[in-house]
């Protein structure tokens, strides 16, 4: 908009439903940047009429409302919807399901596109931060509650379909999860966003740049973290047992690594961290990998253990490990980066090449990647990966702002808005078994005897 040196708005008391009289709000903007609703964020109020503070309130509550992307719920509801098709779909239509280990899916994309979302958001939330120390107590907070929400969700509390038990024993609780990843990436997020920014004023995109160049630092060291611990660690033989429990009487397999830098299955520094910071029996018992055709005879499906099958075809991983967050925090950062350029760009045509552009980018730097032998792969949730769902994200995000923002075809787009809006309800209900818990509560005579076997799911074949 560029600046301006003064601005008066009368506001009428009946619009208002307020009593006085009329109000002017005399606002001037010194430097070049500000907004009408920064102004009004900054008038006196020891130096204004009561009638005035409100009316000022007032006119910023507006002026944030009109600022609301229906594009950015939309673009959260198709992500549930993506997470539901494949949870549900996955296992009849394994082309869809999670890759086994290297490529990508469609199930691939939803981990890292509710990241991207929670950045975005999070440059929204914070773009008129006025107390450091109170929102980061209310950010370490709800990642606290993710946390907890998540090891109680997804730590074995709940029963599968096919185990109606509840409870968990804590020798082999799971700690890592979706909601936990989802905690920690927003967590670092949003501690970058409220300590990391500078008082640059934005009126282009170096001086976005500057602004949160220290941001940009963070994405750098935390990339440069991850590859260094990936291919530079040294991961020795290791030892695990089958069936994972404090009994001795299950088998003992051991997996012979001795090896550096390696990314397949058995020998990577992503499941080695976690072994020994977490511990063996607290990671997730079904890896993904049980699908490769090493270890199954329905591949890309789970099936039985071929008769050649290697040692660690049985042993846990966790897809959601400390050091492959640490890669995940990264697509959240760069989402932030993309919430930021709707704060300072309100012209559609400005964003939307700040979209792209970058978008396209990680998407060529992730072919290039793969190409040269640093593959796409969502488990270890490597640098290729990150930037081509990342980049896949930005591509996507641009084109529902084009169609619901720009050309305003949100009626057809109302019922994923409102998944959009209540995205973690959907999770819990859906993807954490809840809802087949409530319905298995429920039976006649026995417990087999339930709604969900009497349609066919979870029936015992």
């Amino acid at each position: 908009m560029g600046s301006y040196q003064l601005i008066k708005e009368t506001i009428n008391p009946e619009a208002l439903n307020l009593q006085g009289n009329k109000c002017t709000l005399r606002i001037e903007a010194r430097e070049r940047g500000d907004d009408v609703e920064s102004a009004l964020s900054k008038l006196d109020s020891s130096s204004s009429p009561s009638f005035c503070r409100n009316a000022a309130s007032r006119c910023m509550a507006s002026a944030s409302g009109t600022t609301r992307l229906v594009s950015l719920d939309v673009f959260r509801g198709l992500t549930v919807v993506l997470m539901i098709l494949v949870d549900n779909a996955g296992g009849i239509f394994p082309a869809i399901n999670h890759s086994p280990w290297n490529g990508l899916t469609l199930a691939d994309f939803v981990m890292p596109f509710f990241l991207f979302m929670v950045g975005v958001s999070l440059g929204l939330a914070y773009k008129n931060l006025t107390c450091r120390g109170a929102a980061s107590k209310k950010a370490m907070f709800r990642a606290l509650k993710l946390l907890t929400l998540g090891v109680f969700l997804q730590g074995g509390y709940f029963h599968g379909i096919n185990n109606l038990t509840y409870g968990v024993d804590m020798y082999q609780i799971r700690w890592m999860g979706i909601l936990q990843r989802i905690a920690i990436a927003y967590f670092l997020a949003a501690a970058c966003e409220i300590w990391l920014r500078s008082n640059e004023k934005v009126n282009s995109e170096l001086s976005m740049l500057k602004k949160y160049q220290k941001q940009w630092v963070v994405v750098l060291m935390l990339t440069a973290l991850y590859l260094l611990l990936l291919y530079g660690l040294y991961v020795p033989d290791w030892e695990y047992q089958v069936p994972i429990d404090a009994s001795s009487s299950g088998k003992i397999y051991t997996v012979k690594c001795g090896v550096r830098g390696d990314t397949g299955p058995a020998c990577n520094a992503v499941g080695m961290i976690d072994r020994n910071i977490l511990g063996i029996h607290h990671l997730y018992g079904r890896p993904i990998y049980a699908r490769t055709e090493q270890c199954s005879i329905n591949s890309p499906d789970y099936g039985p253990l071929p008769s050649d099958a290697p040692s660690w075809c049985q042993a846990p991983f966790d897809p959601e490990g400390l050091l492959s967050t640490v890669m995940a925090t990264v697509s959240c950062l760069i989402g932030l980066q993309y919430g930021h350029i709707i704060v300072h760009f309100k012209d559609h045509k400005t964003r939307l090449l700040q979209w792209l552009v970058p978008s396209c980018c990680l998407v060529a730097v992730a072919v290039i990647c793969a190409i040269c032998g640093m593959h796409i792969n969502k488990v270890l949730y490597s640098f290729s990966y990150m930037c081509f769902t990342t980049g896949a994200a930005g591509i996507l995000l641009a084109a529902i702002y084009v169609l619901v923002d720009v050309y305003e075809y949100g009626r057809f787009t109302s019922v994923l808005e409102w998944m959009g809006k209540h995205a973690l309800m959907i999770f819990i209900l859906v993807a954490c078994n809840i809802v087949p818990l409530i319905l298995q509560g429920f039976y006649w005579s026995q417990p087999h005897n339930n709604m969900l076997t009497s349609i066919g799911i979870g029936s015992q074949g």
